[in-house]
């Protein structure tokens, strides 16, 4: 053990030593940024046996999983009869956990093969893992036997008030899941609730399918010369996006008109959806679907969202009518016979806007923000806030999906090994084209054992391959991204909750996306970029000029940006509020006037590509509450000095350590030492769209 130390504290030091350069143009990487600057050069042992998807042996082929429900399900078997026999007290809570853990262990990494593994019989084995396991949890929800052990210890006044907070605030958390299911109900009515969950279940995967399918259209509708803009079906020309960036004027209108041309079976989808939610809400208890959805947020209620989301129009209106003025004036300027400003020209115009006024053509900033370098100074940010460093692994035979998936150990100084986080961030033909985190294991103290169940997680990005003779180059969009992502992952690691039901991300969704956001801050901040952001050729450093400009940039129409967010945000609420006698469509037209203010264009629903109305129903403002926390983190605690180590440990201890375990407007009072407002949350998004007057003192120097 003590060896093991040793060589622990050895591999820390090693991994601390930056970049370095010998002679002129030669670049040389520590081994967490060499791991992904070159190509993954696997060793090869043939005696090594294959241990199987992330190290589960009964995962070395796709027929496993089969073996690896049936085993959860017999545990599970086993854990049911502990739960419902034993005698109330906090051993009911931790069989609880301990069930929910053994299902998610399969499910959750049946959920990230499904969608991302290459070999299609893998995907089909998970995606009937997915459907067993999900089959089962229903059950449980609505289990009557199994909830009544848990309702006699809450019912219980002297052994509720004998529970530590962890335990007491998990015990109602699971008691919440047996209420949405329907638990309270008779049988009649929780066989209803049943039923609509199924329902939904199907409603939920028709809507998600149906908003990504392209439209098409017939091929002589179109201008001859624009063909190639769309992919060719015969005589008809399909339309899968908005092409929101292309610089012609009429191709983004086309692509507008098409794709969010209005279908009648996902119109009928939508509202059968929105109906069937509401339906269930009100059978549960709650006054609407948002108002069961927000139980135990930052929001709490439907009411505080609207009250917030008017507030931030109300205050951003004098700016938001600036930005649509300047995108008007440069769509003049570009196309002076047709200068009326549309929803099609929103993103490109802004994005010509802020082009124009600093210079930020993607190109001039890639070469210094190779993928290595930004791992590096990833490394290095976590070693100076939270003393943890990411140590390049070697995965074991049939651990990976993938040959270029990379495995990094999370090892803390004094804690030592933390979790491991798989970085899957190469681009392949069969990979979903998002950015996102997967828990694959959560985190919790396993009594049994005497020891912490290690958390392990999969970041998925879809950046270029590195070359022979050029590392994978990103731009600043890639890099801000890779750093919420990777914020996501430290709120994973960084959590050391007794129970796996609330660890890491597993917490309220308006609170989810804080650590995530304040990334974003470090990865704009020239005292963090100077550390890492180097010429990958000549090592020359990134010019703090350059580092300026981008960040004032972002601000350049940031009112109308932050304007159409509350309009999707405001639909969203008004769609999980009570029934309105009017269609999703009228609703859309009328929010859209009040709270975005470009016209409403005829024969179109953009609600039917409304994909978050699935993942995130009733709490789309989420983004928005998360970025105004994430504001008032930063500038109050380390805009001073983004890399103090005491203040990464108060945020560590305060905000990451605890997952869902606590209040979430709690860990935010206990970092900023108050309770913010709505209305401070609003001024701290507003305050972001400050200008920097030293910013234009560095440009008229230079």
């Amino acid at each position: 053990f003590a060896a093991r130390k040793a060589l622990n504290k050895r591999s820390i030091q090693t991994q601390r030593r930056f970049w370095t350069r010998f002679g002129r143009n030669v670049t040389t990487w520590s081994p967490v940024g060499a791991a992904f600057n070159t190509k993954a050069q696997r060793r090869l042992n043939l005696l090594e046996k294959n241990g199987g998807l992330f190290g589960v042996p009964e995962l070395s082929c796709p027929e496993g999983f089969e073996v690896a429900t049936k085993k959860a399900l017999k545990k599970t078997e086993c854990l049911l009869e502990k739960a419902c026999c034993g005698p109330p007290g906090v051993q009911t809570v931790e069989a609880f956990d301990q069930l929910s853990d053994g299902l998610c262990k399969v499910a959750d990494l049946a959920d990230f093969v499904k969608v991302a593994h290459p070999d299609p019989e893998y995907r089909k084995a998970a995606e009937k893992t997915c459907i067993e396991i999900g089959t089962v949890v229903e059950k449980l929800n609505t289990n009557v036997e199994l909830c009544q052990s848990l309702r006699k210890l809450l019912d219980n006044a002297d052994m509720a008030t004998d529970l530590d907070a962890d335990t007491r605030r998990v015990a109602e958390l699971f008691m919440f899941d047996f209420e949405i299911s329907g638990i309270h109900l008779d049988d009649k009515r929780r066989k209803e609730a049943v039923a609509l969950h199924v329902k939904l279940l199907d409603l939920n995967n028709e809507f998600l399918v149906g908003s990504h399918m392209p439209n098409r259209i017939a091929t002589s509708v179109v201008p001859q010369h624009l063909h190639f803009h769309f992919a060719n079906e015969g005589s008809f020309i399909q339309v899968g996006g908005l092409h929101a960036d292309s610089p012609d004027d009429l191709v983004r209108e086309i692509a507008y008109r098409v794709y969010l041309y209005p279908n009648a079976d996902m119109f009928e989808c939508l509202e059968e959806l929105l109906k069937c939610r509401y339906k269930l809400a009100k059978l549960v208890g709650y006054e609407s679907y948002g108002h069961r959805a927000l139980k135990g947020t930052m929001a709490k209620t439907p009411e505080t969202v609207m009250s917030f989301l008017q507030l931030l129009t109300d205050k951003l209106s004098d700016r938001t009518a600036k930005d649509f003025d300047m995108m008007r004036g440069m769509k003049k300027k570009l196309n002076p016979r047709n200068s009326e400003l549309m929803p099609w020209d929103h993103s490109f115009l802004s994005g010509v806007v802020r082009a124009e006024r600093y210079n930020i053509e993607p190109s001039l900033y890639s070469p210094y923000l190779s993928l290595g370098a930004c791992m590096e100074g990833l490394n290095n940010l976590f070693c100076q806030l939270y003393g943890v460093s990411l140590m390049s692994e070697q995965p074991g035979v049939g651990e990976v999906w993938s040959e270029d998936v990379r495995k990094l150990a999370v090892v803390h100084e004094t804690e030592g090994l933390l979790g491991y986080i798989y970085c899957d961030f190469f681009h392949r033909s069969d990979k979903p084209h998002q950015d996102c985190h997967f828990t694959i294991r959560g985190g919790r103290w396993c009594q049994d054992m005497g020891q912490y169940q290690l958390p392990v997680v999969v970041l998925m990005l879809s950046l270029p391959q590195p070359t022979k003779s050029t590392p994978t180059l990103l731009t600043p969009g890639m890099m801000e991204n890779l750093f919420h992502e990777m914020g996501h992952a430290m709120h994973s690691m960084l959590g050391r909750t007794r129970y796996q039901h609330v660890t890491g991300t597993r917490c309220a969704t308006d609170f989810a996306e804080v650590p995530s956001i304040l990334m974003e801050y470090f990865a704009s901040d020239y005292r963090v970029i100077s550390q890492f952001a180097r010429h990958y050729e000549t090592g020359q450093p990134l010019p703090e000029t350059m580092v300026a400009r981008l960040s004032e940039s972002k601000k350049v129409c940031g009112a109308a940006d932050i304007q159409l967010q509350v309009f999707y945000a405001v639909l969203d609420q008004l769609y999980h509020g009570k029934p309105q006698n009017c269609s999703t469509t009228d609703i859309l037209k009328e929010m859209q006037q009040k709270f975005y203010g470009l016209p409403y264009v005829p024969n179109t629903a953009w609600q039917l590509r409304f994909s978050h109305l699935i993942g995130y129903g009733a709490k789309y403002y989420s983004y928005l509450l998360s970025r105004a926390v994430a504001s008032m983190v930063w500038k109050q605690c380390f805009l001073q000095d983004p890399l103090n180590r005491d203040m990464g440990e108060r945020y560590r201890r305060e905000m990451l350590a605890h997952g869902g375990a606590k209040e979430p407007m709690l860990m935010v009072e206990g970092m900023l030492q108050r309770r913010p407002t709505m209305e401070d949350f609003v001024d701290a998004l507003v305050s972001e769209l400050e200008p920097n007057f030293e910013t234009f003192m560095m440009d008229s120097e230079s």
